[in-house]
């Protein structure tokens, strides 16, 4: 088996200058070259994996490269909405490597203390990807995943550059059992279970320790950055602790042994062959801050109570792509000793 190429990973000049994106760019992108030209088409190839491999990443250090020091530096320094390299290849992620681009609308309908987008009437584009951590077949052990970006504003043609808000919600990094994705509970504060996939921990473990050292917490992701967006300057910052996205009542249980989850997906809002989604992928956005995170690196679990609904977010497209794995890019949050104060961040923006 071909050594895996990673790419450009780490942070570069291109990535020191972010003036935003356009939501129309980034949609064109990812939906530019599926690996799939119809989904689920007669004659159309299997969507493509590989399993992460610990010796890929090894060999890479053993070259010389600080390599997952690289990987968790240029996750929180860049913000970069595309990073498509200078082959136009992007990159190759280390964790979660394959998913689906989901495009849609986040909403929030019910009154709440929290600021920017988090507040009652808020209404935002969103470019997310669906994205496993370990395996993607029904049966073993998935780290299921959720990354956004909000964009502010409702407009899919809107001329001007807009920064975007990111955000992370996972059920279990290393991976969990789940079978359905109606049982999945994608949260800001995802359980961490080593001995779930002892395949995939060395990875895992490697890359929490290294991203602990960069950004003090390698598994919680704060969510300033939503409760920042489209926020007057003399407004003081009220992000929830947790949130808690979950699959809305009502959508059939997708069957079949090892079945793909990005199948699973796809199934859910296209019929096989249709290249016109017939159904929209609903998810409840839900916050609270009673909860507790225990545990020490590799075994942590989160407990939660009075989850609040607050919204939905709603995808309307979908697409499994080459630029959806390689080339699309979310920024992971600045980790605050008070998520509520910019002062209190624990990396300083990077000059």
């Amino acid at each position: 088996m071909d050594p895996i190429d990673f790419g450009v990973i780490g942070f570069t000049d291109a990535d020191r200058v972010y003036p935003g994106s356009r939501y129309s760019e980034v949609r064109d992108a990812i939906f530019a070259n599926p690996y799939q030209k119809v989904w689920g088409a007669p004659g159309e190839p299997p969507l493509p994996f590989r399993q992460p491999i610990f010796f890929d990443t090894l060999r890479e250090i053993w070259r010389g490269r600080h390599f997952l020091t690289e990987a968790a530096q240029r996750s929180v320094d860049a913000h970069a909405d595309l990073r498509w390299g200078p082959d136009k290849k992007g990159f190759r992620r280390i964790v979660h490597p394959w998913g689906v681009a989901l495009t849609g609308l986040w909403e929030i309908t019910e009154e709440n203390d929290y600021t920017g987008y988090f507040q009652k009437g808020s209404k935002a584009l969103v470019i997310a990807r669906y994205s496993n951590g370990g395996a993607v077949q029904r049966g073993k052990p998935r780290g299921q995943g959720i990354a956004g970006k909000l964009y502010p504003t409702t407009d899919p043609h809107h001329a001007e550059p807009l920064k975007t808000a990111n955000f992370f919600t996972i059920d279990d990094i290393v991976g969990a059992p789940t079978r359905y994705l109606q049982d999945v509970e994608f949260v800001n504060a995802p359980n961490v279970t080593l001995s779930n996939d002892w395949g995939t921990a060395p990875i895992v473990l490697m890359a929490g320790v290294i991203f602990a050292i960069t950004d003090k917490d390698p598994t919680e992701r704060q969510l300033h950055e939503i409760a920042e967006l489209g926020k007057p300057a003399d407004v003081l910052t009220h992000a929830p602790r947790f949130m808690r996205l979950k699959l809305v009542d009502g959508y059939p249980r997708i069957e079949g042994e090892g079945l793909d989850s990005r199948d699973e997906v796809l199934a859910l809002m296209f019929d096989k062959g249709d290249p016109t989604p017939k159904r929209q992928l609903v998810f409840s956005i839900e916050v609270t801050e009673e909860g507790e995170v225990t545990g020490v690196t590799g075994f942590k679990k989160g407990t939660f109570r009075n989850w609040k609904r607050i919204g939905t977010l709603s995808f309307d497209n979908a697409v499994a792509s080459y630029n959806s794995d390689h080339v699309l890019h979310f920024h992971h949050p600045n980790w605050r000793m008070n998520r509520d104060d910019p002062s209190t961040a624990v990396r300083p923006p990077r000059p």
